[in-house]
């Protein structure tokens, strides 16, 4: 079974390396918003275990990485591959939106 990974200022980089593609889903404690998708994200790492990596930022500990990409709303959900941003999303929405973008990265 699958885990979300936690992301933080010093492991973003290598995590977005990976040959796998990479969802980070950016969010913090006091956010009740992020409370609802997160046990989405929990489902998709289960599912996608070995297909893709599913990681996340809590921008309150991690002010640099979510600088870089300037996170503003939280959820905010990116998708990586090859380390670029490929695909972008912000606040709730259905399981199944989050999952068709990272099926697109796994042609």
């Amino acid at each position: 079974m699958g885990k979300t990974l936690e992301i933080t200022d010093n492991n973003f980089e290598e995590v977005i390396s990976s040959e796998l593609p990479v969802l980070v889903d950016f969010w913090a404690e006091w956010c009740g918003p992020c409370k609802m998708i997160g046990p989405i994200v929990e489902e998709i790492a289960g599912e996608y275990d070995g297909k893709a990596v599913i990681g996340k930022v809590d921008v309150d500990n991690n002010p640099m990485v979510s600088a870089k990409f300037g996170i503003r709303s939280i959820p905010t959900l990116l998708v990586f591959k090859n380390g670029e941003i490929v695909d972008k999303q912000i606040g709730v929405v259905p399981k199944s939106v989050l999952t068709q973008k990272l099926d697109a990265q796994l042609v």
